[in-house]
């Protein structure tokens, strides 16, 4: 399922607990806990740009729609956003005083897209990336089961989609690109998926967390279809 439209002229049902085929949280889970439990070098990073001082500390929300083929939220912020305005991003942002990632992502998701924090499985936090423009952003990937109402916020939202987890996953899918920034070559991935260019922070967080996840592992579950 995928909308194009303007965001206030949307909104999102997700499959019903009953509805849903069973396993896809626990399945997913336990890749994640696999993936997680073991030493990955190289992950993609952009902390060689960015100026000395402290990272300003963020989450994103990776939400998961539990459905014969899972799909993954995502939101295109306007261009009138101070960081990175109109590019394709997930639910999230700055971590308030005494919040832990999780926290923030559940929150920036209610406030951007009118999830309630209920809704939404927490599998758990992921690698934390590193942006050149001063965020270490900590990815919470998490799985929505029961029928959601998404109310798009339209001064952090412009547009909102959902791709398939499976084509996110699948390096094949993605084409690697250089640039020069801030005197530097800045090697980045780039997909255009139903008119939405996916790149950048969002792209490099998929592409690690893709890194975690065994996506064969995950399409080998007879019980479910993701392509």
């Amino acid at each position: 399922m995928i909308g194009l439209l303007p965001a206030k002229a949307r909104s999102f049902r997700s499959l019903r607990p009953v509805d849903a085929l069973p396993g896809l949280f626990d399945h997913l889970s336990a890749l994640f806990e696999q993936g997680h439990a073991r030493d990955i070098s190289g992950l993609m990073t952009d902390e060689q740009f960015a100026d000395e001082g402290t990272m300003a500390e963020a989450a994103v929300l990776i939400l998961v729609c539990d459905r014969p083929k899972p799909s993954v939220i995502l939101t295109k912020r306007p261009t009138t956003m101070r960081d990175h305005p109109g590019q394709v991003a997930f639910p999230g942002g700055k971590l308030d005083p005494g919040e832990d990632a999780i926290a923030a992502a559940l929150r920036e998701a209610e406030e951007e897209l009118a999830i309630p924090p209920d809704a939404v499985r927490v599998i758990g936090p992921s690698d934390r990336y590193f942006t050149g423009t001063g965020f270490a952003i900590t990815p919470v990937v998490g799985v929505a089961e029961r029928k959601l109402a998404i109310q798009p916020n339209p001064r952090e939202v412009e547009a909102w989609f959902e791709a398939p987890l499976r084509h996110l996953l699948m390096r094949e899918h993605w084409t690697q690109r250089s640039a020069i920034w801030k005197g530097q070559e800045r090697r980045y991935l780039d997909m255009h998926y139903n008119g939405f260019r996916i790149w950048g922070v969002t792209a490099a967080i998929i592409a690690n967390l893709a890194r975690r996840i065994d996506v064969e592992q995950l399409l080998d579950d007879g019980s479910r279809d993701v392509a």
